[in-house]
């Protein structure tokens, strides 16, 4: 055989060599994508199942994606969830999601809850190029700067916080205290607050950091700056075990402040304060899980009561519920063989998912997801009147 037309012949199988190693990479599935299956990686607050509200999270999501399993998953696979439980650590959050994306090879990251280990979640997640859909907390960290691989689902802290100010301005309170984390989170909803607080001419009078394991007496001292201060309502960010002394205390002492809250741990919050609670108003980011008066709530109600029956409705189940209902309708957009490429680019492309009468809003810069804040004040028999 002629040298050049060896040579040519070398050349030739090498370029079909290097067509078919290129055609395999190109057919080669993505990480979590099996051939009857999804897999879906999960770190959750679940504190060795005590955490209350991410046992009725999980409760919401299970009961979801059996009805949705049971409907034929998405384009045939079923959506299987695999889940770690970071036990409300940011750094054992972060070490989860890598395991999840690395070693455990699942397609995205999906449903924290609580912001220091969403955020946590959120830097693996950019770190290692892995969405993340659903962190089921209100920081600002998620949406601010934005996040191109960071889809949340529910409204943040932010909306809830105005929502609670113009209701308490509307009955002619304007003086504020705030009672936050001590953390760079922290500090953003303190930025927040002061901004929503000079819009609605109010005026915030005492910022309350504190810490983790804040000690009785410090809460005391809390307390007593909110009387010296002459606030008239008090507005927190998550905390919802060291909210409760905060609040027990100030009554003890015999301060007259309105309390308000955020939906983090309402009902825990609401069921451990009993009387203490009653007339306090909380920022709600789901609809009421125990009306009907939505089309998702009656959704919920009658897929959750045939998977848990005897369980309560409630606002962590619902949320659950919600996300992982969001969860699904974006996976389907991505197509029958999804690529975490094609998952974020068709969910820009179709801007918004519907969910049951909800609608969650994704453009390119602005991955607000739902707009719903709601207010609720609990009643004298226990129960979030909408």
């Amino acid at each position: 055989m002629p040298p050049v037309y060896a040579s040519s012949l070398r050349r030739f199988g090498a370029v079909v060599s290097g067509l078919v190693l290129a055609a395999s990479a190109c057919a080669a599935p993505a990480d979590g994508v099996l051939g009857s299956a999804i897999v879906i990686g999960q770190t959750i607050t679940l504190q060795g199942g005590k955490n209350a509200y991410g046992m009725a999270v999980q409760d919401g999501i299970a009961a979801y994606l059996k009805r949705a399993n049971a409907q034929g998953g998405v384009h045939g696979r079923q959506v299987l969830l695999k889940t770690l439980d970071d036990d409300n650590s940011s750094s054992q959050a972060e070490a989860n999601a890598r395991q999840l994306v690395q070693k455990e090879k699942v397609f995205l990251l999906f449903g924290s809850i609580e912001g220091g280990p969403s955020t946590a979640v959120m830097k693996a997640a950019v770190d290692l190029k892995v969405p993340l859909f659903g962190p089921m907390a209100g920081s600002p960290t998620l949406r601010r700067p934005h996040q191109p691989l960071v889809f949340p689902v529910r409204s943040e802290h932010r909306d809830e916080f105005r929502a609670l100010l113009e209701n308490a301005r509307s009955l002619g309170m304007t003086r504020v205290a705030f009672f936050r984390s001590d953390s760079e989170t922290g500090l953003q909803h303190l930025e927040n607050v002061r901004l929503i607080c000079e819009a609605l001419k109010m005026e915030l009078v005492a910022d309350l950091p504190f810490k983790s394991g804040v000690a009785e007496p410090e809460v005391a001292a809390m307390a007593r700056r909110i009387g010296a201060a002459g606030a008239q309502v008090v507005i927190n960010h998550g905390g919802a075990g060291v909210y409760e002394q905060l609040i027990r205390a100030a009554r003890a002492q015999g301060v007259k402040a309105s309390f308000s809250a955020v939906n983090s741990g309402s009902a825990q919050l609401a069921e451990r304060l009993g009387p203490l609670a009653q007339g306090m108003v909380f920022a709600q980011v789901m609809p009421s899980p125990t009306q009907r008066k939505t089309e998702i709530a009656r959704e919920y109600q009658e897929v959750f009561a045939r998977e848990f029956p005897g369980k309560p409705f409630s606002y962590g189940s619902l949320e659950g519920y919600v996300t992982a209902k969001a969860l699904v309708a974006a996976l389907k957009l991505a197509g029958p063989e999804p690529t975490r490429e094609s998952f974020v680019q068709n969910l820009l492309k179709a801007g918004s998912l519907e969910l049951g009468g909800l609608t969650a809003k994704y453009r390119p810069g602005d991955h607000a997801g739902l707009s719903l804040v709601d207010l609720a004040i609990y009643t004298r028999d226990s129960r979030f009147m909408h």
